[in-house]
């Protein structure tokens, strides 16, 4: 896998800018190469193997709990240091923090980001990334790991838009999806099979002084 070099300045970057500045919400269809793409899968499907991956939990903190009525997601946090894939991932979204706090003045201090596994049938509840007790989650983004999927496939990430209008996207290698954390509702609709990304969150500092 060859290394990927990306500044602040690339254009794509600055076409998600000016889409959060407008719209709310950007898409990019070929965020990453396909090679880094499917390493990032591989890895997210070794660790799935090695029994890394967990059921994720609604609520945060000591209110946090499994609830698969809500949603049906295996996850597992990304830390620097994991694995040279992750890393190339980490050092892009840096990147496209700095260009997103260059063009809109929001304050991005860090970014977060799990691999999520939607088991086939599963799916999350239409909900918004920003806690109700916790504002620092300020800007969402997913990229897509899943190679040669298909409409009928399902798993669309479909976001609730302002003037009722809905917006699917399709969960196809490759692409991300960034949005505003505490302005765009959106659910995960279940798939007919196994679906993939690294689901994350730029953060500002939080207004809790401790």
């Amino acid at each position: 896998m060859r290394a990927m070099h990306i500044t602040s300045e690339h254009p794509m970057l600055a076409a998600v800018v000016d889409d959060l500045a407008t719209h709310g919400w950007s898409q990019q269809a070929l965020f990453l190469p396909a090679d880094l793409v499917r390493a990032l899968a591989a890895e997210c499907r070794r660790r799935d193997a090695e029994g890394e991956l967990n059921p994720a939990g609604v609520g945060r903190g000591v209110a946090q709990e499994v609830r698969e009525a809500i949603r049906g997601d295996q996850i597992q946090w990304v830390d620097p240091g994991q694995a040279e894939a992750c890393d190339q991932y980490l050092a892009a979204m840096d990147q496209l923090r700095q260009a997103i706090n260059r063009g809109l003045y929001l304050g991005l201090e860090d970014f977060e980001c799990h691999f999520a596994l939607y088991p086939p049938g599963a799916f999350y509840r239409r909900h918004l990334d920003r806690f109700r007790d916790d504002d620092r989650r300020m800007v969402s983004a997913v990229l897509y790991l899943n190679e040669s999927w298909q409409p009928q496939d399902g798993g669309q990430l479909r976001m609730f838009l302002a003037d009722g209008v809905e917006h699917d996207v399709q969960p196809v290698a490759g692409c991300l999806v960034v949005f505003l954390s505490g302005e765009v509702p959106h659910e995960v609709l279940p798939a007919g099979r196994e679906r993939l990304s690294l689901t994350g969150w730029f953060r500002r500092r939080g207004n809790d002084p401790f």
